[in-house]
């Protein structure tokens, strides 16, 4: 008996995600129905480009209204039988502790990296991910701060130099990783460097025993 393949009302496939250039997000692929449901469902406008039409969301909207829309435009597609990807940072429904339990993974690696180095050069190397002046954890860090303090105080209404005591120790805070991070960085230097075997010197009222020679 020849068996047959089934027909799936599976529709072009749409991709939904964020340009990294522009900022935008930008849904391509897809049907005219595709394009009236991303239309209908999430505000999405069609724009010409290159190779045709896309579509995207209007400009300047809030990243929450950008990933509610996104998601609302993409769950009705997939009702509508078509295939969707749809970027995993635009996605309301996914798991809030996404990133962070591979973050804390990565810390808890660093510490036991740091307890079972055997070498100066393997505690540089911890070091560095700590402190490294683009992508190490305080810079990042102080770049969190940094913006949380400028954000809250556009929030509050200060000039600079004139926002709350809590607000402004944020600044004085974000100077305080940035310098420890260039302490830990000169350390990592040191500690980077090759070690020197010590000296070793004969032990006091110790005297050589001179070599005899056999004639």
């Amino acid at each position: 008996m020849n068996q047959t393949e089934p027909d799936f009302w599976v529709l072009e496939y749409v991709t939904i995600t964020k340009d990294p250039r522009t900022g935008l997000v930008v849904a391509i692929g897809g049907t005219e129905q595709a394009a009236d449901i991303l239309q209908r469902t999430g505000g999405f406008l069609t724009s010409p480009g290159p190779r045709g039409d896309y579509h995207r969301l209007p400009h300047g909207l809030p990243i929450e209204q950008q990933r509610l829309k996104a998601t609302t435009a993409s769950h009705a597609l997939l009702a509508a039988g078509h295939s969707v990807h749809l970027d995993p940072t635009l996605n309301m429904l996914a798991t809030p502790d996404r990133d962070r339990d591979p973050a804390l993974r990565y810390l808890t690696q660093l510490a036991e990296r740091a307890s079972a180095a055997e070498t100066s050069s393997a505690v540089a190397e911890v070091l560095t991910e700590v402190a490294a002046p683009v992508h190490g954890l305080l810079p990042l860090t102080r770049e969190v701060i940094v913006r949380a303090w400028t954000t809250a105080s556009d929030l509050h209404g200060a000039a600079p130099g004139e926002e709350p005591g809590p607000i402004a120790r944020l600044g004085s805070t974000a100077n305080s990783l940035s310098e420890a991070a260039r302490a830990i960085l000169h350390a990592r230097n040191h500690a980077a460097r090759p070690t020197q075997p010590p000296v070793t010197t004969p032990a006091p009222g110790r005297a050589q025993a001179p070599v005899s020679r056999r004639r």
